[in-house]
């Protein structure tokens, strides 16, 4: 079985544009979120890494499950799959790059070349379900 990242994600819509970030030195966009550590349950990810990235606060009962992901991962060896849960969430704070993140933007579906390969499965179901522009 080929090696597996395993990474849980924020799906942020607003006004039909998703929220979604680059890391310093790259310039592809991803979903904000990241890899889980031993033990951590999905919104305990969620949490960590959206606080570690956009310096807001997820609110873990507002979090809802909206779908996982796989495909290639960007930027490793061929064969080497990510599989992204996703999930949307409500939030305290404002939303502040941090961390390794070089820029946040609002992304409709015609930016879809500009994101990883597995945030292009999660577009596409997006798109089909009218809620990315």
């Amino acid at each position: 079985m080929p090696p597996e990242i395993d990474k849980v994600a924020w799906i942020h819509i607003r006004d039909g544009k998703i929220l979604c970030v680059r890391s310093k030195g790259k310039d592809t966009y991803y979903l904000p979120g990241g890899k889980r550590e031993p033990g951590e349950t999905d919104v305990e990810v969620l949490g960590r890494e959206i606080d570690e990235e956009l310096s807001v606060h997820i609110k873990p009962h507002t979090a809802v499950y909206f779908g996982t992901f796989e495909d290639q991962a960007h930027g490793k060896s061929n064969g080497v799959l990510v599989k992204m849960t996703c999930y949307t969430a409500e939030y305290e704070g404002t939303l502040t790059p941090a961390a390794e993140i070089a820029a946040m933007d609002w992304l409709t579906y015609n930016d879809r070349p500009r994101v990883s390969v597995v945030v292009q499965t999660a577009f596409d179901k997006l798109f089909e379900l009218r809620r990315l522009l």
